[in-house]
């Protein structure tokens, strides 16, 4: 009996160890729905449980959706899409779900027909239109339905995800989104910024979006570009310091889902971020890390964003900076026994870590990529200017008794020494477990890049080359792909 409780308390402890790990993965949520009607729908269902009032848009008149966010707003109402000849099955039920009483259709009859009016009108709804003779009429009859601002945002009327990204923002400060293109300044966006007694602009995305003409003729100008969309949205963020502690994040391609997210994103003043289908961007990576993000929002069913990037956004590693240093190289080939150059063998195990830590969503720098050779100061310098979170030099060892075997982790205690440790302890038993080698511990040594480097940082002795039963297992490509899983995974287990 008393071995039974034994057995069943060291269990439990078990489980108090290992439980954490897996509540520390960063939270992520889907809001999904089986198009982009029902998308928006669920979408609103998570600000408002009722709306008086409703902004709807049509399904394809992207344009249309631009300056809603900031106008709906103003109005505490979400913006919902239809199809234009007839009003979608999904919205009709979201309105009659919602309580709206009052539509306000933007776009003309193009973009929302009549039909969805009198279909409207029938459910004893309210429906007004504000409409223009283009986009960027649209955008200005918009600017003067709302409060006046002596600032207006200025995006180009066809780089959707940029007016999209800045929405949020834009709403919350009340300031209408204005429109024009990448020829010049349109003038229906410089007479309503005249009659409204506009001051100050802010210009989203860069000279080929708004040219330099356009800027030079608006009030008081300044740009928040970026090299893409990915981190034009970024830089957003980061310029005002939006609140991150729900990040909504869209396919910076899938419009309508963003345009919903950029709704409700508005209403609880949250930040907004962009990603790809199958994998975040460096800039979007770069932003999560430097704000520190872990809890997500997604917006779209799994053919906008697949669950790669959900496994990617879960992980604690996301955004974080991690420099890999594959030791040796060159003319400096390391230790060698039974076949095996232990520059090559280190560079062949950090390339293999550096797709999985990418795969995970790491940002990662290598000190060599190639059979080069690097001082040992300049490895640690290399390690500073990608300014990482954590420094991994990638070894094998040797010994001139060929019985030696076994793997071990190293760390200094000159900088970052508690985390250093936090990391060794992570790595370790995950690399013992991936090679099924000897557990050889955790120590201390003063080994040059891990005593210089002043982030976390660690040695990795992977195995014995002089050994017939390491150097075995560290040829197989096998074993080295799971070594490199192993400290990948070790890797997260410290962030977490």
């Amino acid at each position: 009996m008393r071995s039974i409780i034994k057995v069943v308390f060291l269990s439990v402890i078990a489980m108090c160890l290992f439980l954490p790990s897996a509540l520390a993965d960063n939270s992520v949520t889907r809001i999904d729905g089986k198009n982009r009607y029902a998308v928006a729908v669920n979408a609103a269902k998570k600000s408002w449980t009722t709306s008086s009032t409703v902004v709807l848009v049509g399904k394809d008149a992207y344009a249309d959706a631009l300056s809603a966010v900031p106008f709906a707003y103003q109005k505490n109402a979400p913006v919902l899409f239809t199809n234009s000849t007839s009003l979608s099955t999904d919205t009709k039920k979201g309105l009659q779900s919602l309580k709206t009483k009052n539509v306000i259709i933007l776009g003309g009859t193009k973009s929302v027909s009549g039909k969805v009016t009198t279909q409207l009108k029938s459910m004893g709804i309210s429906v007004k239109r504000i409409s223009g003779k283009n986009r960027y009429d649209l955008a200005a009859n918009i600017a003067k339905q709302m409060k006046s601002s002596s600032t207006a945002v200025v995006a180009n009327g066809f780089a959707y995800a940029d007016a999209v990204a800045i929405a949020p923002y834009a709403a919350k400060q009340g300031y209408p989104i204005l429109l024009t293109n990448d020829k010049g300044l349109r003038s229906e966006t410089s007479a309503v910024m005249k009659s409204r007694g506009v001051k100050n602009t802010i210009v989203i995305g860069g000279e080929s979006s708004v040219n330099k003409s356009a800027y030079a003729q608006l009030p008081s100008p300044g740009r928040i570009g970026g090299a893409n969309r990915y981190e034009v949205a970024a830089n957003i963020v980061k310029k005002y310091n939006m609140s991150t502690s729900t990040t909504y994040i869209s396919n910076g391609f899938a419009y309508a889902d963003a345009a919903s997210g950029a709704s409700i994103a508005a209403k609880q003043g949250k930040a907004f971020i962009f990603t790809n289908e199958k994998t975040l961007p460096k800039a979007t990576r770069q932003i999560i890390g430097s704000k520190k993000i872990t809890s997500f929002s997604i917006l779209g069913g799994t053919s906008t964003v697949t669950n790669t990037v959900v496994s990617q956004l879960k992980n604690p590693v996301v955004g974080k900076k991690v420099f890999i240093d594959p030791g040796h190289g060159a003319h400096d080939s390391g230790a060698v026994g039974y076949g095996l150059y232990e520059k090559n063998l280190n560079l062949d195990v950090a390339k293999r870590l550096n797709t999985k830590l990418n795969n995970a969503g790491a940002l990662t720098t290598m000190s060599r990529t190639s059979d080069t050779f690097d001082s040992l100061q300049t490895r640690v310098s290399k390690g500073a200017s990608a300014n990482a979170d954590i420094f991994i030099s990638v070894h094998a060892n040797s010994n001139d008794n060929s019985s030696a075997n076994g793997t071990e982790t190293y760390y200094d205690k000159t900088y970052a020494s508690a985390n250093s440790l936090k990391l060794a302890q992570n790595i370790q038993p995950k690399m013992v477990s991936a090679l099924g080698t000897r557990d050889r511990g955790v120590k201390t040594a003063g080994f040059y890049v891990i005593k210089y480097s002043k982030m976390p940082s660690v040695l990795l002795e992977t195995g014995f080359v002089s050994s017939p039963v390491d150097s075995n297992i560290l040829k197989s490509a096998t074993y080295k792909d799971r070594l490199a899983s192993g400290i990948s995974s070790g890797v997260s287990g410290y962030f977490r």
